[in-house]
């Protein structure tokens, strides 16, 4: 039992590992589609459109992760390369529909997103995250 625990506790460690290089990628990536420093944005200007559309991103992350490990069926090295690997497709496929998202509205869609203003277009955005984070989901299975 005890065994169980510790082997357990370490897959634990382990998925939390890549989910937070997951999380940490999906930060530079919302920093890098959108202008300015992210950082200073959300946590110094406290801008909160900005900080809606990290959140949204970080969720999402965080539900292809859950989804990949659950996926897995107690196989750890497989959980983690679908937590990893997933993970990875649906960061780079929100960073795809972002910049195509801004193509077909107006305005520069990263500079509203960033601006001071309460904009709805952020929870256009964030409900884009979401739904690119449930195709990843759906295709795990």
């Amino acid at each position: 039992m005890l065994l169980d625990l510790a082997t357990e506790s370490l897959a634990v460690l382990a998925y939390c590992g890549v989910g937070i290089v997951l999380m940490a990628l999906g930060f530079v990536t919302v920093d890098i589609v959108t202008p300015g420093n992210l950082r200073r944005q959300i946590w110094t200007e406290r801008n909160r459109n900005a900080a809606i559309l990290l959140a949204s991103n970080l969720l999402a992350v965080g539900v292809i992760v859950t989804a990949a490990i659950w996926a897995s069926e107690g196989d750890l090295v497989q959980g983690l390369a679908y937590s990893f690997v997933y993970g990875l497709i649906g960061l780079i496929v929100m960073a795809l529909a972002f910049v195509l998202l801004d193509a077909l509205t107006p305005g520069k869609l990263g500079e509203i997103l960033v601006g001071n203003a309460d904009h709805p277009a952020v929870w256009v955005s964030a409900a884009m995250h979401l739904a690119v984070a449930g195709v990843v989901v759906a295709g795990l299975s």
